[in-house]
Formats: C-alpha cells, sequence, structure tokens
C-alpha cells in the first residue's frame, strides 16, 4: 500500500518523474529537509523567481506557499505551474487582501507602490515594482526621493527599510506570524548563555529582535554570513527551515534557532504553511499534474509588469 512507501522511494519517484516530464521543481529554505534535498534549486524568493523566469522545463513544481507558485505563473504564463498544496497561504499575503489594498491606493493616487513578493497575484498587479527581502533596500533607493512611497504588506520589513535608507514610507499593517513571534525575552536568555554567539535575524522580524542582531538580510544572505563570518555560533531568527542549507554549509559551527513567544517544546519558530508540503504529496502532485496555477491573461499581463521591473532592478 502508498502509504507504506518510504521517504527514499518517494524521493525516487519524483527523481523519476522530473526527468520523464521535464519538470523542474523550486523548493525555498523553509520546506523540509527531505523535499529540500531532491530539488533543483533551493533559494529564497528573489533566487526562485530568477530561476523561474529562467527555466526551459515544461512543468514548474514549487515546493513552497501559494503566492510563490503564482508568481512562477505569472512569469511563465505558458508553462504549467503545480503546488502540491493549494491551501499553503502565507499570513502576510492574507493579511493584504486586493479590494482592501485597492482602496488604500485610491487614497494615496500619487504614491508609487513597493509591494513585498509575500502577496497575491491580484495584489501584485494593483502595484508599480515588487522586491524581495534580498532586493528592498535596493528598490526602494532605486526610486526618486522626491517620490512618496507606499510599502505594503509588511511593516516590520517596512520599519527596517525605513531605518537603512531613511525614505519616508506609508506602511500596510500586516505582519508574518513567525517572524512576529520571536520571544525578545528567550533571545536575551540565549544570548546570555552564547555570550560569543552572533545573531542573525530576518528584517521580517520587529525591531526589538532587529536592534539586538549582528546581522540583518534575507534567508540567503544569512547562510552566505553564516559562511563567512568568523563565529563558530549563531542565533537564528527565522524559519527553523533555513537550518538545513545553513547545516550543509556550515557543519562545523552551531547554529541555535531562537526560540517563539509560545515554543516550549522544539525552541523553534516554524511556519504551519510551508510545513504542509511533503514528499507524498509533492509525489502525487507531479504524477497527476495538480493542484495547477491558474491565473487569467488579463491578471498576469497586469501583473508580470512589477516584477519586471523588480528584475531589472536586481540585475
Amino acid at each position: 500500500m502508498l502509504s507504506k512507501v518510504t521517504k527514499t522511494d518517494f524521493s525516487n519517484e519524483i527523481l523519476r518523474l522530473k526527468k520523464s516530464k521535464n519538470a523542474i521543481l523550486l523548493a525555498h529554505y523553509y520546506q523540509e529537509p527531505a523535499i529540500q534535498e531532491i530539488a533543483d534549486y533551493v533559494g529564497d524568493s528573489l533566487a526562485l523567481s530568477k530561476h523561474a523566469a529562467d527555466t526551459e522545463a515544461d512543468i514548474i513544481v514549487f515546493a513552497g506557499v501559494h503566492f510563490m507558485a503564482e508568481t512562477a505563473k505569472i512569469l511563465n504564463p505558458k508553462k504549467k505551474v503545480l503546488l502540491p498544496v493549494l491551501e499553503a497561504g502565507c499570513s502576510l499575503a492574507d493579511s493584504c487582501l486586493p479590494e482592501d489594498f485597492a482602496a488604500f491606493r485610491k487614497l494615496h493616487p500619487n504614491h508609487y507602490a513597493v509591494t513585498y513578493i509575500n502577496c497575491s497575484a491580484d495584489v501584485k498587479a494593483l502595484s508599480d515594482i515588487i522586491c524581495t527581502s534580498a532586493n528592498a533596500k535596493k528598490v526602494i533607493e532605486s526610486i526618486p526621493a522626491h517620490i512618496p512611497v507606499i510599502f505594503a504588506p509588511d511593516r516590520n520589513l517596512g520599519k527596517y527599510l525605513i531605518n537603512v535608507t531613511g525614505r519616508e514610507l506609508l506602511l500596510w499593517d500586516g505582519v508574518c506570524v513567525v517572524h512576529e513571534a520571536f520571544s525578545l525575552t528567550k533571545l536575551i536568555k540565549l544570548s546570555e548563555r552564547h555570550p560569543e554567539a552572533k545573531i542573525v535575524a530576518h528584517p521580517e522580524s520587529e525591531t526589538s529582535i532587529l536592534d539586538m542582531a549582528h546581522f540583518i538580510g534575507s534567508t540567503s544572505a544569512m547562510i552566505n554570513y553564516v559562511k563567512k563570518d568568523s563565529a563558530s555560533v549563531f542565533l537564528i531568527a527565522t524559519e527553523a527551515g533555513i537550518l538545513h542549507q545553513m547545516k550543509i554549509e556550515v557543519p562545523d559551527k552551531t547554529l541555535i534557532p531562537v526560540p517563539s513567544i509560545e515554543d516550549n517544546t522544539c525552541a523553534c519558530s516554524e511556519c504551519a504553511y510551508m510545513k504542509l508540503n511533503t514528499l507524498e504529496k509533492l509525489y502525487r502532485c507531479l504524477l497527476n499534474e495538480t493542484p495547477e496555477i491558474v491565473l487569467s491573461d488579463h491578471l498576469i499581463e497586469k501583473a508580470i509588469v512589477p516584477l519586471n521591473r523588480m528584475l531589472a532592478v536586481s540585475n
């Protein structure tokens, strides 16, 4: 029975199906290790967007969340884009509904809208340019200083950008529940127990966490920092899935996840949406070529404009 199939069996079958169907598997750092290990590319939102834009595969399977698969479809309208679990959403995307964002934009018609990639395709279509945490500072600095800017939907990333760019930004009030949940009290205690440790944080975290960090950056930037810095112990303030790739890159260093407020067990913070994807669901998705991401031509035509602007700035 299928329930008795091992993880290795699922992995081998996924690899076989990828080859036979000319499919590519893109996985975010927050996916479970078994999925990361068989992916063609593992990365942050910016890197995965670039791979999605450049791929020659016929099928793109996105091991991530819904907005990521939508982004891949926008950049590849003629290709089949699959997401193992359609319900794999995002608290940030959910905090910014298109009808609300459209009304907000009407209240501020002279503002240029910079929208974090963690949003729906409909919100992207209402935006002037998209950004990721990896290129957000560069995107903000590409906009002439006299132009007022809306930044949505992550208020924590927006506050960070105000601090590092000196720009005034009109912030949408949204948050990532994972990064919002880090406990400052527990981080302070961890830091006291490991005074030699460097604190590495994602800019979606609250300001109080970022103020303690030795380094703030996107998931890929965090990995690069841990690789290059001379410290041997790091406290990691982002979703715990990143630890898999970090351990591969720095097997001799100690990586300690920063606990969340409610976590009294595993001492880490995980995105429940990201963890909806499993090897078995990925296998079934590729085997049956469903669920498929379907977007209207009109929506794709509008949403690809701010995405292409982002890619042009990033390049």
